[in-house]
């Protein structure tokens, strides 16, 4: 059975060793390669431990877990990152997924809940707090007033039949790894179709295609 090699980035070390002791006792296909306390040390330790996921905190000292995060896909391409935190607050949440975090969980989870996402973030899937999505949402449809607005569906008229599919799948919660494989494409010509729909739609992450897709139902 292959395991996946998970580096783990937390500045609290009571937290940090005791959840790498609760995954080593008993998830027997995840390996903790290494316990990093900062961002900058999560660098280092990537680059040396090539993990597969990163399980990554916020708010560290010496570099905070959306700066690392960004810097560790850059570096590492195929590196997968899930934030765990206490926070909730959306500048948090859309910096860390803009940046190409591939979850993003807050930590009064249950240790076999997150188990369960590690694997699933293995998978390919994405990974996001019930309670994070929720307040996404609240955010964007309070951005627009409280005054009803007419649906529109012209949103998608000037994307091309594949930015559609890379659109709809989107919409799903699939990732670009994800995606890539269901439109058997490369995993780069994906982040190019992203960016394409990000530039026609005037949006800035998942969750705003997320929120366009669910007015279409709607109105649908």
């Amino acid at each position: 059975m292959e395991k996946i090699r998970l580096l783990i980035v937390d500045d609290q070390v009571l937290f940090l060793e005791s959840l790498s002791t609760f995954l080593r006792n008993y998830a027997a296909d995840i390996d903790v390669v290494g316990l990093a306390k900062n961002g900058s040390e999560a660098l280092e330790k990537a680059a040396a431990l090539h993990p597969d996921i990163v399980l990554m905190d916020v708010h560290m000292p010496v570099m905070d877990g959306v700066e690392a995060t960004g810097r560790l896909i850059a570096a590492h391409p195929g590196i997968r990152i899930l934030i765990l935190s206490t926070y909730d607050v959306d500048e948090y949440v859309r910096r860390a997924l803009k940046l190409g975090a591939a979850g993003y969980l807050l930590k009064d989870i249950s240790p076999t809940e997150l188990i369960a996402s590690i694997r699933a973030l293995k998978g390919g899937a994405v990974q996001i707090s019930p309670q994070v999505v929720a307040k996404l949402m609240n955010s964007v449809l309070g951005q627009e007033g409280s005054t009803e607005r007419e649906i529109r569906l012209d949103w998608l008229e000037g994307l091309t039949r594949r930015e559609r599919e890379v659109f709809a799948l989107i919409a799903r919660g699939c990732d670009n790894a994800q995606i890539a494989e269901e439109l058997h494409m490369a995993e780069h010509t994906v982040r190019n179709h992203v960016s394409m729909i990000y530039s026609k739609l005037g949006v800035q992450d998942r969750f705003q295609i997320i929120q366009l897709a669910n007015k279409i139902r709607y109105h649908e």
